[in-house]
């Protein structure tokens, strides 16, 4: 089922109403704006992964990935029922989220028709209770999202712009501990960032050091830099 979060970025990238949900040929589109075809994926960007492919061949395409950098949690008995609680979720999210999703979609981007917009935003989520599973469950169900705000909009068009995401500058070699600690987040992000950025040509594997693979800037980064 949409979300109000869809429907609301549908309607923020859209020039008007007449150009939200256009049939072309066996897809639907979210929305089109002049000759760019736009895509606003909140789910897996591998859901669209073969959508998009084949758009590339004839129609230049914006894929518009929201991230939720704060959430504020609405928990009801029922939908539309008594508030039980509200308040702002403790974790915060950042654009270094994308790479969680994108493992899932470096056989498409980068692309030269292809831009990938990451959107981060303010949301709220909606919940309702429920009974606990047996075995390890969540005690309640998403009901809906919607958009407070959209706070910054980032665009990525080739593999060096998301390298630029990196702060500072990162040994050579290096591997994903120094990528974790420039970036500031988790060995275990910094390892899909590593994935996506190999995939994508903006750093090479270069050895090894005892269990940690080593990486370098490929070339053309470099020179870019």
């Amino acid at each position: 089922m949409e979300t109000s979060l869809h429907r609301q970025l549908k309607s923020y990238y859209a020039p008007n109403a007449d150009c939200e949900e256009i049939t072309l040929g066996a897809y639907r589109i979210d929305a089109i704006d002049g000759d760019r075809l736009i895509e606003i994926q909140h789910g897996s960007l591998g859901a669209i992964r073969d959508k998009v492919k084949c758009l590339l061949e004839e129609y230049d395409v914006h894929v518009v990935k929201p991230i939720a950098v704060r959430k504020y949690l609405i928990k009801r008995q029922k939908k539309d029922g008594k508030t039980l609680s509200a308040r702002f979720s403790p974790r915060r999210g950042s654009v270094f989220d994308l790479f969680d999703d994108l493992v899932h979609f470096t056989n498409v981007f980068p692309h030269p028709r292809l831009t990938l917009e990451v959107a981060l935003t303010i949301q709220e989520e909606h919940r309702t209770a429920r009974k606990p599973r047996r075995w390890k469950g969540k005690d309640y169900r998403v009901q809906d999202r919607v958009l407070r705000s959209v706070e910054e909009q980032i665009e990525f068009k080739t593999a060096a712009d998301l390298l630029d995401l990196i702060p500072g500058k990162l040994p050579s070699p290096f591997h994903t501990k120094d990528l974790a600690t420039a970036a500031g987040v988790q060995r275990w992000l910094a390892q899909k960032m590593a994935y996506c950025l190999r995939n994508t040509g903006a750093i090479e594997l270069v050895g090894k050091e005892k269990n940690a693979l080593l990486y370098e800037i490929a070339d053309e980064n470099q020179a870019a830099a």
